[in-house]
């Protein structure tokens, strides 16, 4: 059953130092892989209030409450794309399903390939964070991260982890792909929160 939560919301304003591109610029690092629907698998472990593991087939996700969330994307290359309207499965849907232990406080999303980006708690529990199957009312594209990803509005882009295969609930922060590269470890776009070096104590793992 496809369950619509409240009538979507759009943030409007642009963060310092983006622009409005022509089109919809697709970026990503690596190849698009393939969807295998009889393999496919969505895990949430680590921290869980069960101490267990979670899994759900294609199958099951895809049947999962769905919402829509109208929200502006914005890439750390500076660019931004407004008013993209995702459907899929929010966030708080999914930990209702697979909680989090009480002391869990930081988030890894893990997908193809190894790829991952760590998110703090308080911004996966965004009611506006969703695991994306849809754009604009149709089927994400593969190069857009189909069959799933995961779009947090409020932070850059490259949180919004495309092929997401895992949620691994975390007590103790620990940095992703790229946060391991120099990219901030929170990615903030209104403060441009672009770098590693630009950490306030506190903003990055111990």
């Amino acid at each position: 059953m496809v369950e619509q939560s409240e009538p979507p919301r759009e943030e409007p304003r642009l963060p310092p130092g983006q622009y409005v591109p022509r089109g919809r610029p697709v970026i990503h690092y690596g190849r698009v892989p393939t969807f295998r629907p009889a393999t496919w698998e969505f895990q949430v472990m680590g921290a869980t209030a069960s101490g267990g593991q979670y899994r759900f087939t294609w199958p099951q996700f895809s049947e999962l409450p769905r919402t829509t969330v109208l929200a502006d994307f914005h890439c750390v290359t500076k660019f931004s794309i407004m008013g993209n309207e995702w459907g899929g499965v929010a966030a708080t849907t999914l930990m209702e399903l697979a909680p989090p232990a009480p002391e869990a406080r930081h988030v890894m999303i893990w997908a193809e390939y190894g790829y991952s980006a760590n998110v703090r708690m308080a911004d996966f529990t965004r009611d506006h964070t969703i695991f994306a199957l849809e754009l604009d009312g149709t089927p994400l594209s593969p190069e857009r991260g189909f069959p799933v990803r995961l779009v947090v509005p409020h932070l850059y882009a490259w949180k919004s982890v495309k092929w997401v295969r895992a949620v691994e609930y975390m007590v103790e922060d620990r940095r992703g792909f790229w946060e391991d590269r120099g990219y901030h470890n929170v990615a903030d776009p209104w403060s441009e929160q672009r770098y590693s070096y630009q950490e306030e104590p506190g903003e990055g793992p111990p």
